[in-house]
């Protein structure tokens, strides 16, 4: 590369990721303003009861079951970990997130879940923030006790981009339950079985909840344009429920979900596994999700995914 490419990539680089600051340099202390935790409790010294609470006490059987047994929508928040990407601009620090912690325990006790870890999650406190996810996570539970914390485990590649030695995942797994994950929804961007599979076992060896996901593309609900068809998406479905999963995840990654697709999916596996807990994510890359997430749960979804919105007051 010449003088000229070298300099525009450089700028390019500052540009996307920010300077890169050493690690003994430290990040601006600028203090977020939090709401009053009485805004949210009248007793603000008590934890709510949650939903881990029900995992703790019965295990991941009991939790999946009783997210069945559940009337009614559940939701799962990713502010804490995938809109570090989109909404919030992958500058979210630990500091910050523990401002609003004790808040989100009261104001979100009924959620199904905070997805606050994965590959993002490493990327961004490692490579931006100069931070030890770990610490993060740590941190985080102390605060968060009753609300169970989720995680991406991208099944054989852990949260990285390669494939990992089996006792690499394994321990990586049982270090994430001791220090605080509950549920790891795996997934394997190509429905790869035996990648899949490895992240199941790891984490049912790690007396984690196993959500298993397929990942969605194509259309369904036009099956003459499509390679990926409804009987392509329950035999994966079939292989995942062999292998005793706790709860099914649909990862549409893409945004392709549309409504008549979400229906027709969910419905097509809620008639054939009626106890199986059904949790749909999805990518509002075409400003459809909304109406995507309310298709599955009318088709018989039990969890969807939501954020919240980072918009100042003013």
């Amino acid at each position: 590369m010449n003088r000229v490419g070298k300099i525009l990539r450089f700028l390019g680089d500052q540009a996307v990721n920010g300077i890169d600051l050493p690690n003994d340099v430290p990040v601006p202390p600028i203090d977020p303003d939090p709401p009053a935790l009485e805004k949210f409790t009248s007793a603000p010294n008590t934890v709510p009861h949650g939903w881990r609470d029900i995992f703790i006490a019965g295990g991941p059987e009991a939790f999946a079951s009783a997210v069945r047994r559940h009337k009614g929508l559940l939701l799962m928040d990713t502010t804490w970990r995938d809109a570090h990407q989109s909404l919030l601009a992958t500058r979210v620090r630990t500091y910050d997130l523990l401002k609003i912690a004790k808040q989100t325990s009261h104001a979100f006790a009924s959620a199904f879940s905070l997805e606050m870890w994965g590959g993002a999650t490493f990327d961004v406190s490692l490579r931006f923030l100069k931070e030890c996810p770990w610490d993060r996570l740590r941190q985080l539970r102390a605060l968060v006790p009753n609300i169970p914390f989720q995680m991406l485990l991208r099944g054989a590649n852990a949260v990285g981009y390669t494939s990992y030695p089996d006792n690499v995942v394994y321990e990586f797994c049982r270090q994430a339950r001791i220090n605080g994950i509950d549920i790891f929804r795996i997934f394997d961007s190509l429905n790869y079985v035996e990648n899949l599979k490895l992240g199941i076992e790891a984490v049912r060896a790690a007396d984690g909840i196993i959500e298993a996901a397929v990942c969605y593309t194509g259309n369904i609900a036009d099956p003459s344009k499509t390679k990926y068809t409804l009987e392509y998406y329950m035999d994966l479905v079939d292989q995942l429920v062999s292998m005793k999963i706790h709860i099914l995840g649909i990862k549409d990654m893409a945004g392709l979900l549309t409504p008549p697709a979400a229906t027709k999916l969910v419905s097509a596996i809620r008639a054939r596994y009626p106890d199986l807990p059904i949790h749909v994510h999805t990518h509002d890359t075409p400003g459809s999700g909304v109406a995507s997430m309310l298709a599955a749960a009318h088709a018989g979804a039990d969890i969807v995914d939501a954020a919240i919105d980072c918009k100042h007051p003013s």
